[in-house]
């Protein structure tokens, strides 16, 4: 989106909050297309220059399977049921780390739409704004590596010891991308909650009245999208969903149309003094 011009010292507040009313709706349209076209097109890149190291992304995999069928004394075979699996699986694979790598030029876009919206000094926040987003969905995907899909491997495994134990990639693939992608998403809830309270759609007041009604929605989530049933795992999962949404609460604060106003009638009366 072209750059705003630079409005004179002590220009009108609400012109300056009226100025994305000059862009009529399909310019809006146009630049949402950019902005889809130009991520679609780094996630391709990524994807791409990713393909050479599909077989080190499918042992990463792979990992967490063969480590909780070891600990349990099963034998660490992943079998594959039709000749494409291994290659649609690499393709799945390469699609979902080439979104990771490029979540960083992905977000900048996204900041590039909504960037006519802010304030002239608000746009400095750039930098944090990315910093937060990017560390945000990578933290999500690290942690559910890391610590929900191990745990959730464990119990499911456990619960099936007397058995012979066949897992296919076709099924696990989807167990593993729907876990580390599910939570990279909902670890981007400030964000997304953020952008709806610059928009004035939430309010603290609103989302600090319904916190309970929240905290169940959470629990209500996490026991859908976990895979296993038992309380530590639901924990585990739904946890981080509360705490974020109580940041978010913060975070739609800052931004909410009223902070910035205020904090806009106040730079102005400290640049009139």
């Amino acid at each position: 989106m072209p750059e705003l011009l630079a409005d004179p010292e002590h220009k009108d507040i609400e012109r300056e909050l009226g100025r994305t009313g000059t862009m009529g709706l399909l310019q809006h349209l146009q630049e949402l297309r950019s902005c889809i076209i130009h991520s679609l097109a780094a996630v391709g890149i990524c994807f791409l220059g990713l393909w050479y190291y599909a077989d080190k992304l499918l042992d990463y995999m792979i990992r967490p399977i063969k480590h909780a069928l070891a600990a349990n004394h099963l034998e660490a075979v992943v079998n594959y049921t039709s000749p494409t699996d291994p290659f649609n699986i690499k393709l799945k694979l390469g699609f979902i780390a080439g979104l990771f790598v490029a979540c960083p030029y992905v977000l900048y876009q996204v900041w590039k739409f909504i960037a006519p919206g802010l304030f002239r000094h608000e746009k400095r926040f750039i930098l944090p704004f990315l910093v937060l987003s990017v560390g945000l969905f990578l933290g999500g995907g690290f942690f559910g590596y890391r610590v929900v899909f191990p745990v959730a491997l464990e119990f499911l495994i456990q619960q099936g010891k007397e058995m012979h134990a066949m897992i296919t990639i076709d099924k696990y693939s989807s167990l593993f991308l729907s876990i580390i992608g599910g939570l990279a998403i909902i670890f981007e809830m400030p964000i997304v909650l953020g952008f709806a309270g610059m928009m004035g759609v939430v309010s603290p007041k609103f989302l600090f009245k319904h916190i309970r009604g929240a905290v169940l929605i959470c629990v209500t989530a996490a026991a859908i999208l976990s895979p296993t049933t038992d309380i530590m795992n639901l924990t585990i999962y739904s946890a981080p969903m509360v705490l974020l949404y109580v940041a978010s609460i913060g975070v739609v604060w800052l931004v909410h149309p009223k902070q910035r106003r205020r904090r806009a009638e106040k730079r102005k009366n400290q640049d009139l003094q």
